[in-house]
């Protein structure tokens, strides 16, 4: 017969002490998630602000406008459009190349056996510890004699394959059943198309990783096109607010409403496809 919970008091103060603590936790990480959010609300509302010239640090706006926004599109001197263009151009040129370098290297790095791969695998993953900095300027060099500087093909050239797509993939073509690829060369499929038939489909949580990552990487890049684009039509929407900040810098409103310009996208991208960054961490920790 089953005894009363009465007669277990220690039972009972150990579900309290759980439970106080479960909820102390919560209260701890809600505090700091708003925390985290407060500096984002209050760009927000400052784009909404009736006042576009008030510095003042307001949490709820008087009134509510899209003045701002509209001022960005209105003004001559603010190629939001062209900036906004150039963003994407830019973002989508380089997260497409690197979905198919790095596959092509990764399945390559993976599947394929010849001499030195893993060297070579080696001296990809090596180059990740190697500073930005450090290339910059050679990098700047060359594309200055290739007369590229103020060009989409210098935006985008440089960064076309990265070390850590090719780790990413690599690992997900070398998790793959290796009979799928014997099965396919059986069947009369080549090398190419093995990869592109067989291992390719398989690998779309990784690329899709992979591209959330790069798009967002790109979209973000501030370092390089504030190099490379030297003239008001070449600029992407992160360099674009950096060279009208001193302009505009007492209006707030507008350029809080053009950061949210600039961050939307980002948000979008990360709320839709949430679930494969998570993907995506347990993907780069596969072993090979």
């Amino acid at each position: 017969m089953a005894r009363s919970s009465y007669e277990y008091p220690g039972y009972e103060r150990a579900g309290v002490t759980y439970w106080s603590k479960t909820a102390a936790l919560y209260a701890v990480v809600t505090a700091g998630a708003l925390w985290m959010t407060l500096p984002f609300w209050w760009t927000v509302t400052t784009a909404l602000s009736a006042d576009p010239t008030s510095a003042e640090v307001s949490f709820i706006p008087a009134t509510v406008t899209i003045e701002n926004f509209i001022q960005l599109f209105e003004r001559p001197d603010i190629l939001i459009v062209r900036w906004f263009i150039n963003t994407v151009i830019f973002a989508g040129a380089v997260t497409t190349f690197n979905l198919v370098f790095d596959s092509l290297a990764g399945y390559a790095l993976a599947r394929i056996d010849f001499w030195g791969r893993e060297k070579l695998f080696l001296a990809f993953i090596s180059t990740m510890m190697i500073p930005g900095m450090v290339t910059l300027i050679p990098v700047y060099l060359l594309l200055v004699e290739l007369d590229w500087v103020n060009t989409y093909k210098g935006l985008i050239a440089p960064l076309i394959a990265g070390p850590f797509g090719i780790f990413l993939l690599r690992q997900h073509f070398k998790s793959l059943p290796a009979a799928l690829g014997d099965a396919a060369k059986i069947d009369g499929c080549n090398e190419f198309q093995t990869f592109y038939k067989i291992y390719l489909p398989l690998a779309k949580p990784a690329l899709a990783t992979l591209g959330i990552f790069t798009f967002m990487g790109a979209w973000n890049n501030f370092q390089w096109p504030v190099i490379i684009a030297q003239e008001n039509e070449m600029y992407t929407l992160p360099v674009a607010l950096f060279a009208v900040r001193n302009q505009y810098f007492a209006e707030w409103g507008l350029m809080m409403a053009a950061a949210l310009i600039i961050v939307a996208p980002v948000i979008i991208a990360f709320l839709a496809a949430q679930n494969y960054f998570i993907r995506g961490m347990s993907l780069s920790g596969m072993k090979g």
